[in-house]
């Protein structure tokens, strides 16, 4: 068994809303320097060794995230 990790993120281009209400909100809670703030998904998921990284990225794209608006990228972590 494997543990793999998808973070997904808006691409750069598309407007983040919850990201810019937390960077709008530290200010106000006392937090200074943070300039922004962008909010994605972290995915945890563990597979035996018959997932490829082909089907990961298969995985990714079509379930997990919007290829349209968000990028995505894929590791494999000991556990």
């Amino acid at each position: 068994m494997a543990r793999v990790v998808v973070d997904v993120m808006p691409k750069p281009e598309i407007l983040d809303p919850q990201g810019q209400a937390v960077a709008g909100a530290l200010p106000r809670l006392g937090f200074h320097g943070v300039t922004e703030v962008r909010q994605g998904k972290h995915f945890e998921l563990e597979v035996d060794d018959s997932v490829d990284d082909e089907t990961l990225a298969k995985i990714a794209e079509g379930f997990l995230a919007n290829p349209v608006i968000e990028d995505w990228t894929i590791r494999r972590i000991d556990a």
